[in-house]
């Protein structure tokens, strides 16, 4: 089956052009009745959610939106040029903050946003921020993703079990020859705490067991988890799947993703979970957030069907489809992404 994260425009509202011009994500759907870019919300997000934050912006606007070809590293989702009226120039940098996961929890905590979509729900830090200002918050997930583990082009090892990975980051196993590979080292590479896909990991992959310390393998951007790999033949490190196919665009025959327990993060194996490592999006809201403003509006739009293209624009698989369509008896795998099944 294709794999939805390498080929997510084939299945959305994103309009392939001839030539060289961009594909285009038109913004017919179903929104909030009179939300504007006057009352639009603060909403803030983690590095592999920003796109799911600009398309979902564009299309409660009615701005058409694109995948934008990298000026450095990464893949962005941006308005279309000239969409965006002059006196509203700013509202990308305003209202939608991009502090990466740990500083979106801790602005929505402080009440610096309203809403923050992200790979994860609170970290055991950010509780404690949360406590100590006698906040809670509401966390809803709304799509799905494949947590995988990249390693260099080179390397012979296609597979590796959950026992073996956990055995690579608890230090127990050092060598690739270990599980199949060259006799080298393994060079382990991994991302500072409270980074969403750090905290991930660890409940995610490791649960009960700590990790070893690698203290010099500490990697500060996303990006740069794909240029180690490629630069060390014998690296490990892990992100999420949508994020390696849509945002830094690395094809497998570049940057291979490893198979675990032998399952590989297809379309099929993410919606039926039968891949180990399932990442979910989330969107929270302080819990008292009132219900009657626009902020409550986009959280609850974003849960629902309406949403859906947003969702599959970004090359995410939604939750709101998947749920829908099991409780009709309907095969999601066959319904298309345009929405969910009625």
């Amino acid at each position: 089956m294709l794999n939805i994260f390498l080929a997510a425009t084939l299945f959305t509202g994103c309009d392939k052009n001839n030539g060289n011009e961009p594909e285009i994500c038109t913004t017919e759907t179903v929104g909030i009745e009179d939300i504007a870019f006057e009352n639009y919300p603060t909403v803030d997000c983690s590095t592999s959610a920003r796109a799911v934050s600009v398309a979902a912006a564009c299309k409660l606007l009615g701005i058409d939106y694109y995948w934008r070809e990298p000026i450095a590293f990464e893949w962005t989702m941006e308005p279309v040029a000239g969409a965006v009226p002059d006196e509203y120039s700013d509202f990308f940098s305003t209202r939608l903050l991009f502090s990466k996961t740990h500083g979106a929890f801790e602005n929505l905590i402080n009440g610096v946003a309203d809403i923050i979509i992200t790979h994860r729900t609170i970290s055991p830090d950010e509780q404690t921020l949360a406590d100590e200002k006698g906040v809670s918050l509401i966390e809803k997930s709304i799509a799905l993703d494949a947590f995988v583990f990249v390693v260099n082009k080179n390397n012979p090892v296609k597979s590796l079990t959950v026992s073996q990975i956990q055995g690579i980051y608890t230090g127990e196993i050092t060598n690739w020859a270990e599980v199949g590979g060259n006799n080298a080292a393994i060079k382990v590479f991994t991302r500072p705490r409270n980074s969403g896909s750090e905290e991930i990991f660890r409940t995610l992959v490791m649960g009960d067991l700590e990790p070893a310390e690698f203290p010099e393998s500490d990697i500060g951007s996303m990006i740069q988890v794909f240029n180690e790999v490629i630069d060390n033949e014998d690296g490990i490190c892990y992100t999420f799947n949508n994020y390696k196919n849509m945002v830094a665009r690395n094809p497998t025959d570049v940057v291979p993703v490893i198979a675990v327990n032998g399952i590989s993060p297809t379309e099929q194996n993410v919606e039926n979970r039968s891949f180990p490592f399932i990442a979910e999006v989330h969107v929270a809201i302080r819990s008292d957030l009132n219900h009657n403003t626009f902020a409550y509006k986009v959280f609850e739009w974003l849960q629902t069907k309406n949403a859906n293209t947003v969702l599959t624009d970004c090359g995410f698989i939604p939750l709101n489809k998947i749920e829908t369509a099991e409780r009709f008896g309907v095969d999601a795998g066959n319904s298309p992404y345009g929405g969910a099944v009625e």
